[in-house]
């Protein structure tokens, strides 16, 4: 087993709850969960996050609108929404709305064939009360999982056959078989069991295995894709949150929300090269009628 370390900070923005990161391929985008806030990452690492929009509710993910320059669509407050160009939302629906408990989307992720799927949690992490949304082309919001707890991911494979999803509150990552042509979900198995920590964010390789970022750890540890350990990248700090991979640069988000005291460096965002290259985020691709 490999074992790297990213010591240096990206810039100098320190982020309560940073997630969500990914490479569109022209850049690298995140989100600071509960301020709501989209970021982009600049291309010189001294310089700070550029905001490109601000929404009044919590902000867990986004993924690229194909076709449709600066536009995204998103998982933000109870439901799924778009992004224009000038930030503003446009609801597509709203399915934990009226719920018993408070929630809030969380993380979030568009597959290979152009679904963007979404999890929801309680606020206060209630037990089994988060589910797993999948939007569809033509912009139906339909719930597809229900009982998670903490949902993180997912992630998918190059082919959009398999869909890795966390529950980050049990500390269990799964593996579901996905029909690409219908999006339907065959019976998960588990992937990797975390004792030490709590598996967030992840993204998958060139070579498929599975990026994590392990909360409260302070590392993210790639998983071969038989579930064997194969190498880990220490950080300097304890909540490391979101991963993505911009060719053989690993960038990771991580938190400073919970810590009694956080240090200079909590919050921050890291990065580190590495030997095997990841691809671009895949896109949400709408039927035209989508607006």
């Amino acid at each position: 087993m490999k074992t790297l370390v990213a010591d240096e900070a990206f810039g100098p923005d320190r982020l309560e709850l940073g997630e969500g990161i990914r490479w569109t391929g022209s850049g690298v985008v995140l989100v600071d969960i509960l301020t709501g806030r989209l970021l982009a990452a600049p291309e010189e690492p001294a310089a700070p996050l550029r905001e490109l929009a601000r929404l009044s509710v919590p902000l867990g993910a986004v993924a690229p609108v194909a076709g449709r320059p600066g536009s995204w669509i998103a998982a933000a407050g109870t439901g799924i929404c778009l992004l224009g160009p000038d930030g503003s939302p446009s609801w597509l629906a709203r399915p934990e709305d009226g719920a018993p408990l408070p929630l809030r989307m969380n993380d979030a992720a568009a597959d290979p064939a152009g679904r963007f799927w979404a999890g929801s949690m309680a606020y206060d992490a209630d037990e089994d009360a988060g589910s797993l949304y999948r939007v569809d082309h033509d912009g139906t919001v339909t719930r597809v999982l229900d009982g998670i707890t903490v949902p993180n991911g997912p992630a998918f494979t190059a082919d959009g056959a398999t869909m890795y999803l966390a529950d980050s509150a049990r500390g269990v990552v799964r593996r579901h078989p996905v029909d690409p042509a219908s999006g339907e979900l065959g019976a998960p198995e588990p992937f990797v069991t975390v004792d030490d920590g709590s598996p967030d964010g992840m993204t998958v390789d060139v070579e498929g295995a599975v990026w994590i970022a392990v909360w409260g750890t302070g590392t993210v540890r790639r998983y071969l894709p038989d579930g064997r350990l194969d190498r880990v990248v220490r950080l300097p700090v304890s909540l490391p949150a979101g991963v993505c991979l911009r060719e053989d640069v690993l960038h990771v988000t991580t938190a400073r929300v919970g810590l009694p005291a956080p240090g200079p460096l909590d919050g921050a965002l890291f990065t580190a090269r590495v030997d095997v290259p990841g691809t671009p985020a895949a896109a949400y691709r709408p039927a035209p009628e989508v607006s």
